[in-house]
């Protein structure tokens, strides 16, 4: 049978042929092609030479033109010098991420695995495992760019400003209100992505799997609120808090992480743009310290110096401000428009500009993108089946468990019995939803299985389901239909809380408690039930569930956050008992009333004489639905101190003579006239013995706290000082050991932001044990 074929057909089917059989380009972008004979003996090519010459010696070579092109986030290619094009703006916050402009999922790579928001995280209290999912990002990160889907390496992550507003859309991304805490999970992000050990220092000459950068810098939190936005938000903030509650998080990053790079923020602090501050980005983060990397604008920050804030003048004189500070890369385009014009008016100097490009260029070349093809370097093996692999999806699944937090159990009602469980009825808009378990800042996941779907697939297959609202807002629900279905069940699971349409990026809450009819379809629902409920909430920041707390028609009630691509079998595992749960909040819950208080005000302290109730456990002083660091366990876990190296602590042999000063009765010294090596020497040991009586295995986490007799002065009311996760078989006892240093962990920001210690007793706290340590002069 002979087949006849016009012209044109023929034509498209060789085309067809021709584009089938062509080898797409999956080589990643990178500069110093070796076999380029042009630029391979110029010497920022040179890999024998230090990367503070050779990214001298290529800024030396660019025309003014060039380097305005490379100030902002999409760096343009410069062919003849062989620099390829570089993006810097990707996110990477709990899994590689679709925003930005660095990653594309449109090739080899369509998802990465995506871990539980920060904030759930954050409440399993375990660094190590905070270091682990850095880890595992900073594999995925890298195998995307080594397949071609990556146009940059630089990733503008962790965000680690303090929750300090339980109203805040973006508290969700934070490891929560407690500095200390958000100081240690930002060292283990970066750590873990960028290629370093968990105990730190060993970054092969500065070699760089991936670049952290830690965000946003500084008193940053407050998105929109009664129509104060972020972007001409005047953040007033005292010495006394910067010292000790917005400072320490970046300074640990920079100092113990080695970050290489920052995110200055859109707001002002004290009057000044962050982004134009020069005592914050020079002299504190540079020179105090000693941060070596890149600053990086938040997006159009910038801009917003001259078009919102009206801080500048002309646009030039934003220009000139942020590069005299020391800002070096601008997210946005008002660099690109508005240098060269400042270089002719005088009000900037092509130095500052030089500056800003040895900081990006070195950035660059620490992550190997001027050695030749990346995939033939140190982290050129991690190919596409590190994404998504089965090793990340269990890691998926262990954070999102341990992060799970048990608020209340009475009674006992959970773990539900398998045996006994014959139906079950699960409610609520949260239920059979996958995409809210996310949060933001989130990629493409590698799997999706909602709660529902997963208590089906692994435990009760008689289920029943109802939405109880059409969305989570709730402005409308179905209550009589829930009761119905809840009347039909055993035991009646109810899964609600918010989503990203009711906190994110640009969007604060307005109210504390759940939204809608929530509140009324849980109570009617909890009402018919054969059985007391359990209720489950999936939300970044707290809720007033004070109704639900002291309803004895609801069992028992679970915090999941934004529990991650594994939520669900997580929270399935944990109602059945497969998990234990041991998260502990890192948050306060607040009361309801607690959005009398205006977002704007900063002050971390309480102030009786006005009334204003002060922010976070170490300030706060009014009624709360549920402490920092609550959380229940399926067993009950008791501490004993076994043992305290020292009980007094003589400071008087680490003094210079009369050094010593008196506030009111009370001598201190500042630690900064102690010196490094005198409070390294004063630090102590402290072992506690954790017993596990229950019945069932454990993951544990112990925070260690420190309080004073006397918390005037603007002292903390306590303060946490240590936390360690310890696993307990049933009956099993183990000892842990924290070290504490004085001069840290004792110690507090008096109104200038000088960190003092005082004579006097403190106390070590864990649950309810504590231990009295003397501090003597």
């Amino acid at each position: 049978m002979r087949h006849h074929f016009s012209l044109n057909t023929v034509v498209i089917l060789l085309s067809a042929i021709l584009f089938l059989s062509a080898e797409p380009d999956h080589t990643p972008p990178f500069s110093c092609d070796p076999s380029n004979p042009s630029t391979s003996s110029l010497p920022f090519c040179n890999t024998q030479l230090p990367i503070s010459r050779r990214a001298k010696d290529l800024v030396s070579r660019l025309t003014l033109d060039e380097k305005v092109q490379q100030l902002v986030n999409t760096a343009a290619a410069i062919p003849r010098l062989n620099v390829s094009a570089y993006e810097w703006w990707s996110e990477a916050l709990h899994g590689v991420s679709r925003h930005g402009r660095g990653v594309t999922f449109n090739g080899t790579v369509t998802a990465a695995t995506m871990f539980p928001q920060i904030i759930l995280a954050a409440a399993s209290f375990d660094s190590h495992l905070w270091y682990r999912i850095a880890q595992a990002i900073g594999d995925e990160a890298r195998a995307v760019f080594n397949v071609g889907q990556a146009k940059g390496m630089t990733f503008w992550a962790p965000n680690i400003n303090i929750f300090r507003d339980p109203r805040w859309g973006r508290g969700q991304e934070t490891p929560g209100e407690d500095p200390f805490v958000a100081g240690e999970y930002g060292v283990a992000y970066v750590r873990g992505i960028q290629g370093d050990s968990y105990g730190g220092g060993q970054l092969k000459d500065g070699r760089l799997k991936a670049s952290a950068c830690c965000k946003h810098y500084t008193a940053h939190d407050l998105d929109n609120w009664n129509g104060v936005t972020r972007y001409v938000f005047d953040a007033i903030v005292s010495k006394q808090d910067l010292a000790d509650t917005y400072q320490p998080p970046f300074r640990a990053c920079v100092e113990q992480g080695q970050a290489s790079g920052i995110m200055c923020a859109y707001n002002r602090v004290n009057g000044v743009p962050s982004c134009a501050d020069y005592d914050l980005l020079t002299q504190t983060a540079r020179q105090q310290w000693g941060f070596q990397g890149y600053i990086a604008s938040d997006c159009d920050a910038v801009a917003i110096i001259h078009d919102e804030q009206g801080y500048a003048k002309e646009p030039e004189d934003a220009v000139a401000y942020v590069l005299k500070a020391g800002m070096d890369v601008n997210c946005g385009s008002y660099l690109k428009k508005y240098t060269k014009s400042a270089v002719a008016k005088k009000k900037v100097s092509e130095l500052d500009i030089d500056r800003a490009l040895e900081n990006l260029v070195s950035v660059r070349m620490r992550l190997g993108l001027f050695d030749g093809d990346p995939r033939n370097l140190e982290y050129g093996n991690i190919g596409p089946d590190q994404v998504c692999s089965q090793n990340h999806l269990d890691l998926a699944l262990e954070a999102a468990k341990s992060g799970i937090v048990l608020l209340k159990n009475d009674a006992g009602l959970l773990p539900f019995s398998r045996q006994e469980t014959k139906s079950l009825a699960v409610i609520g808009p949260n239920a059979n939803n996958s995409g809210v378990f996310l949060g933001n800042y989130e990629g493409l996941p590698c799997k999706n299985m909602t709660i529902l779907e997963a208590l089906e697939k692994y435990y009760v297959s008689s289920t029943k389901y109802h939405q109880g609202c059409d969305f989570v807002n709730c402005t409308t629900a179905s209550i009589d239909e829930a009761v119905e279905t809840a009347k039909q069940a055993d035991y009646v699971v109810l899964v609600m809380g918010l989503d990203q349409t009711l906190e994110r990026e640009k969007h604060d809450r307005v109210e504390l408690g759940l939204p809608g009819k929530q509140e009324s379809l849980v109570v009617s629902v909890a009402e018919a039930a054969k059985r007391p409920v359990v209720l489950v909430l999936l939300c970044g920041g707290p809720v007033d569930v004070s109704f639900a707390k002291e309803n004895p028609k609801i069992g028992s009630i679970l915090w999941a956050g934004y529990p991650g691509e594994a939520g669900g079998v997580a929270v399935a595992q944990t109602l059945f008992g497969d998990h234990n749960p041991g998260g502990r909040l890192p948050v306060t819950w607040y009361p309801k009333d607690f959005i009398k208080v205006p977002m704007t005000d900063m002050r971390m302290r309480a102030d009786p004489s006005t009334g204003y109730p002060g922010r976070t456990y170490r300030f706060y002083n009014g009624l709360k639905v549920y402490e920092f660091g609550h959380g229940l366990s399926y067993t009950n876990y008791s501490y004993k101190f076994v043992s305290v190296s020292r009980n007094n602590l003589f400071l008087n042999n680490s003094l210079h003579e009369n050094t010593a000063r008196q506030s009111g009765s009370v001598p201190f010294v500042p630690v900064s006239e102690l010196g490094t090596q005198s409070c390294n020497k004063k630090m102590f040991s402290a072992k506690v013995r954790v017993n596990n009586p229950g019945e069932m295995s454990g993951i544990h986490p112990v925070l260690l706290f420190v309080r004073t007799e006397d918390a005037g002065r603007g002292k903390p009311m306590k303060q946490l000082v240590g936390f360690q996760s310890v696993s307990l078989c049933p009956g099993e006892t183990k000892e842990i050991e924290f070290v504490v240093n004085p001069c840290r962990d004792l110690s507090y920001a008096d109104e200038d932001g000088v960190m003092l210690i005082e004579e006097g007793k403190f106390y070590l706290v864990v649950g309810d044990e504590e231990y009295p340590v003397n501090v003597v002069f």
